[in-house]
């Protein structure tokens, strides 16, 4: 019995995917020439850092920056890491506005994961995938010094000073800088900086075309915890009219400040990222649309 329908020819099916991956490259080429030789600094933090899926798609995704020509740079995180690290000596960490309270111990372990094992383990994850990165912290260089931020953080520092002559010579070899957020202390302490802070004040200093934050949320919103009120676009102002409402949550508020200080400084948009969907930062990059919030100094027309 015939139904009058031909089976589905699975070269044309095969065309069809190959050609809908071309349109795609195609759409790119755009948003590579609008952005090659240009830095984009990425702070890298949340899931991205430790689910292996994400771990490998976002080292393909600044693989993919290094070889169309743009220079990513990568200030990481590893909050996480660190109050796991604590808890096994037995210490519980603390936070005031979302800022880990630092004494000489917590500091002890803070520059021991980040320097000793997160660094390192992320160089050797992005160069597995094709890219050429170097690990450095702010320490090297003089590239961060800092003051204390508050006493009731004790060794947080708060960056006065941002030194990126030692991240220029990288690039200019080609490297992709992974930087830990350590900071020399005005007084010769070291301290902890927010690595969201350190990422905004260092794309201020390379000026940056843009300023990328993987999260662990859609993006921005509106009303914190509610998904419907995600924000795909705001501008400067709208972002201090937020941080003056006084319904940021604490672990968004230095990103939020970082995006007003960057974006002052002249950098050309901000986004904040959901750093769980995979190729995040491609997606953002690469097409009209993007994903999460983009933040920008005036409002933003596609």
């Amino acid at each position: 019995m015939t139904t009058g329908h031909t089976a589905p020819d699975r070269g044309k099916s095969t065309i069809a995917r190959t050609m809908g991956k071309a349109k795609i490259f195609s759409e790119s080429l755009s948003f590579i020439k609008e952005f090659r030789d240009t830095t984009v600094v990425i702070k890298y933090g949340g899931s991205a850092m430790v689910d292996e899926g994400l771990r490998s798609t976002f080292a393909d995704d600044i693989a993919m920056l290094y070889y169309v020509g743009i220079d990513p740079v990568i200030v990481h995180g590893g909050g996480p890491h660190i109050s796991k690290a604590m808890h096994q000596r037995g210490v519980e960490p603390q936070f005031v506005e979302g800022l880990r309270i630092t004494d000489a111990e917590t500091m002890r372990v803070v520059q021991s994961t980040l320097a000793g094992e997160i660094n390192p383990d992320i160089v050797r994850l992005i160069n597995a995938h094709g890219s050429v990165a170097t690990g450095i912290n702010g320490l090297d260089g003089n590239l961060f010094v800092a003051q204390p931020k508050d006493d009731r953080l004790g060794f947080v520092g708060e960056i006065t000073e941002v030194n990126p002559a030692l991240i220029s010579s990288l690039q200019d070899r080609d490297f992709v800088p992974v930087i830990a957020p350590l900071a020399r202390g005005e007084d010769g302490q070291v301290y902890n900086v927010n690595a969201d802070a350190a990422a905004g004040a260092l794309a201020e200093a390379l000026g940056a075309k843009k300023l990328i934050f993987l999260t662990d949320v859609e993006g921005l919103y509106g009303v914190f915890g509610n998904e419907d009120t995600l924000i795909a676009r705001s501008t400067e102002d709208g972002i201090k009219d937020l941080l003056a409402s006084g319904t940021v949550s604490a672990g968004m508020l230095p990103k939020l400040r970082a995006c007003v200080q960057a974006i002052e400084a002249g950098v050309e948009r901000v986004h904040i990222l959901d750093g769980r969907i995979q190729h995040s930062v491609l997606l953002e990059i690469f097409t009209p649309e993007g994903i999460g919030t983009t933040i920008t100094k005036e409002p933003f027309v596609l």
